[in-house]
């Protein structure tokens, strides 16, 4: 009976564990990058022994079982990329956070204290990872655009010979369509914050990375059609590996 009871007990104590997807695995050139997807726009990333969280949202729990961050990626204010309960609630005592201006204005003086501020073009390398902030924004550019050019970030990663690109909040862009040499991409398409399934898929088609995982999909009128993204995708480029993952379980 104590035996049953035990089990119960470990099955209500690890939820997010068991709704979480499982996390992929990329061979590069400096060893296997792992991709673990958490929720909307987070995922974790581990390669050479360090581990990277991109935009940390929901709190400790999002995270059980995973390693505590040595490098943070932040790409915008707003909460759903920088939410500082997340940040407060898990250990950054010995993590490095990449973040644009506009996130470091907004940061307290700890926090601040780890940053690295990244803006648009601009490159850093940290645990031998290469970090390059590019643009996401929003298109039409109008005064009250929910993410105005240059205020965010979208990230480059380069581990070993792999490149990764995060796209952030954006529309599909020209400095998205004109990316080169992507290996894997997260690909955000939720109205009215980013974009539709068809502009995801135009996009994607013209840059044309190894591996794509539509990410960032839940928008004002609930979740975009993910498997239409695919379909799009693979309808013009079967060499487009489109992984769907499911990043709202919970």
């Amino acid at each position: 009976m104590k035996r049953i009871l035990y089990f119960l007990l470990a099955l209500v104590a690890v939820p997010a564990l068991a709704q979480r997807p499982a996390a992929d695995v990329i061979e590069t050139s400096k060893g296997k990058l792992s991709i673990q997807p958490v929720k909307h726009a987070t995922l974790v990333f581990t390669w050479g022994g360090k581990t990277i969280y991109a935009d940390p949202d929901g709190g400790a729990k999002a995270f059980e079982g995973l390693a505590e961050p040595d490098l943070i990626l932040i790409t915008d204010i707003h909460g759903d990329h920088f939410n500082l309960e997340t940040l407060k609630a898990i250990n950054t005592s010995h993590a490095v956070i990449i973040v644009p201006q506009a996130v470091a204005d907004q940061m307290p003086e700890d926090l601040k204290a780890k940053a690295v501020v990244l803006n648009n073009g601009k490159t850093t390398t940290q645990l031998n990872i290469v970090v390059k902030a590019v643009p996401m924004y929003n298109l039409p550019e109008t005064a009250d655009s929910k993410h105005p050019k240059g205020r965010g970030n979208g990230y480059v990663l380069t581990f070993g010979n792999k490149n990764v690109y995060l796209s952030g909040d954006t529309s599909g862009i020209p400095e998205m369509r004109s990316l080169k040499n992507i290996d894997v991409a997260f690909v955000c398409m939720n109205l009215p914050y980013t974009m539709d399934v068809p502009e995801a898929a135009a996009a994607t088609l013209d840059f044309k990375p190894k591996i794509v995982y539509p990410y960032h999909y839940r928008g004002a009128n609930g979740l975009s059609d993910v498997e239409a993204f695919k379909k799009t995708v693979n309808g013009k480029d079967k060499g487009i590996d489109v992984r769907v993952r499911n990043w709202y379980a919970e």
